[in-house]
Formats: structure tokens, C-alpha cells, sequence
């Protein structure tokens, strides 16, 4: 299968979590690579078997960038495909369910059929411009082992 991880990323942590989503993902034999949302130029559907995006919180959401890729994104192309989302929030807002930039991004790819092929996945920073916590990149990879087991059912 062909993938793509997209993610947009301020201090270095989201890239992070997306490095170690693409390099478990190709390790499960996925055809998959990490890029920065403001790299993508023109992203065809036909090219891929499902997509990643990942963004950190910002004010309760996904970034202005990953927004405006959203926007883009034609949803007829990529009806029925699978996809994941992620991103890197406090824990603090974790913990209370408030704003999250994967469930916008869910919601938002929802809203153009396609599937969603797991739960989002929230990687905590310690502090606003992070790091992240311990043990949030082999969550990530846990997370990538799922979604590799899911996505070759």
C-alpha cells in the first residue's frame, strides 16, 4: 500500500511524531514517507491507498497551514480512502477533552467521506513549544502498528 503522512509542525514535535508514524509504517511494508504540509504541491488522490495528517493544537485547533490544506483537498478524490490523524497538545488539554487539532482534522475528513481508520491519536508536550513527553513516540509507533495491522485488512 501507498501512503502519505502530512504534517505541519512548529517547534520540531510534530514532525516527530510523524517521522516515527512514516518510518513504522514503511517498516510494516507501507510505501509511505513523511511531508510538511507547506511541501505539498499537487497531491493526487489516484497516487495513494490512504493519507496521515497530523498538526499541533494551536488555540483549541489544527494550524492556519493545515486548515487551508483541508480546504484544498478534494473530497470526491478521496472519497472511502482511510486516513489517521494526530497531533501534540498539553496535557493538560488531553486530559480535559478540550480542543483538539486530530479531531478537527477527523471531522474535517469525515466531512469528505472519507474513512476514518482509527481514533486519532493526541502525543502530549510538556510545555508549549515542548518536548514531548516520554513515551509519546512509542505510542506514535504503537499507533502506526495499528494502523498498518488496519489498513491491510
Amino acid at each position: 500500500m501507498k501512503g502519505i503522512v502530512i504534517y505541519d509542525s512548529s517547534h520540531g514535535n510534530t514532525r516527530t511524531i510523524a517521522e516515527a508514524v512514516s518510518e513504522t509504517l514503511w517498516a510494516a511494508n507501507m510505501d509511505v514517507e513523511p511531508v510538511y504540509v507547506k511541501d505539498v504541491k499537487k497531491l493526487k488522490a489516484e497516487d495513494y491507498d490512504f493519507l496521515v495528517l497530523g498538526s499541533p493544537t494551536k488555540f483549541g485547533t489544527m494550524s492556519f497551514t493545515c486548515k487551508g490544506f483541508l480546504g484544498k483537498l478534494k473530497g470526491e478524490e478521496w472519497k472511502n480512502k482511510p486516513f489517521a490523524a494526530f497531533d501534540t497538545e498539553l496535557p493538560d488539554n488531553i486530559d480535559k477533552n478540550e480542543g483538539s487539532a486530530a479531531e478537527k482534522i477527523a471531522e474535517k475528513l469525515r466531512e469528505k467521506q472519507m474513512d476514518q481508520a482509527l481514533p486519532v491519536l493526541k502525543a502530549a508536550v510538556t510545555g508549549m513549544k515542548g518536548p514531548l513527553r516520554d513515551g509519546e513516540i512509542e505510542r506514535a509507533r504503537d499507533y502506526a502498528r495499528e494502523l498498518a495491522v488496519k489498513l491491510a485488512a
